[in-house]
């Protein structure tokens, strides 16, 4: 496992609500002073190697985040050893990653929205039909993930 933390942010496709998730928590990350390792990535395969939607990468901007270099991939069973945190947006995804992750030491596995109080068990709502309120909504979300998280950490490093 690494000796930082290392925080992967997980969808289906890794083009709306992961790579929010991942400009959200490197802002609060750097904020706070947190040396974490920090990525994300999709289930699925179909938009590998492709830049985040359009209208994340607005959300994104409208918060003072580029994100439009960054590249979808698939998450993959070594990402279970060289995250410490494997952070998924829904239960199916969390499904998913739990028929790959391997048995014994690895990752902590949960939803993202696990981590803001009074949210537990809450999928992070995709906003990939809607428009730019679903996109700020979705902002909204993993920047309370970004906080809590940058919390959590914070108080164990």
């Amino acid at each position: 496992m690494p000796a930082k933390p290392a925080v992967l942010f997980v969808c289906l496709g890794n083009i709306c609500r992961s790579p929010l998730a991942e400009a959200a928590f490197r802002a609060a990350a750097d904020a706070a002073g947190l040396a974490a390792t920090i990525d994300s990535a999709g289930t699925g395969d179909w938009h590998a190697g492709q830049p985040p939607d359009r209208r994340a990468i607005a959300t994104a901007r409208a918060h003072g985040i580029d994100i439009a270099g960054y590249r979808a991939r698939q998450v993959c069973r070594d990402d279970f050893i060289r995250f410490t945190h494997v952070l998924a947006a829904d239960h199916d995804n969390l499904a998913a990653l739990a028929r790959i992750a391997p048995l014994g030491d690895g990752a902590a596995l949960s939803l993202m929205l696990d981590l803001v109080p009074g949210r537990h068990g809450e999928a992070l709502a995709d906003p990939y039909w809607g428009g730019s309120e679903e996109f700020a909504k979705t902002w909204s979300d993993v920047s309370a993930v970004a906080a809590a998280l940058t919390t959590l950490l914070s108080a164990h490093c």
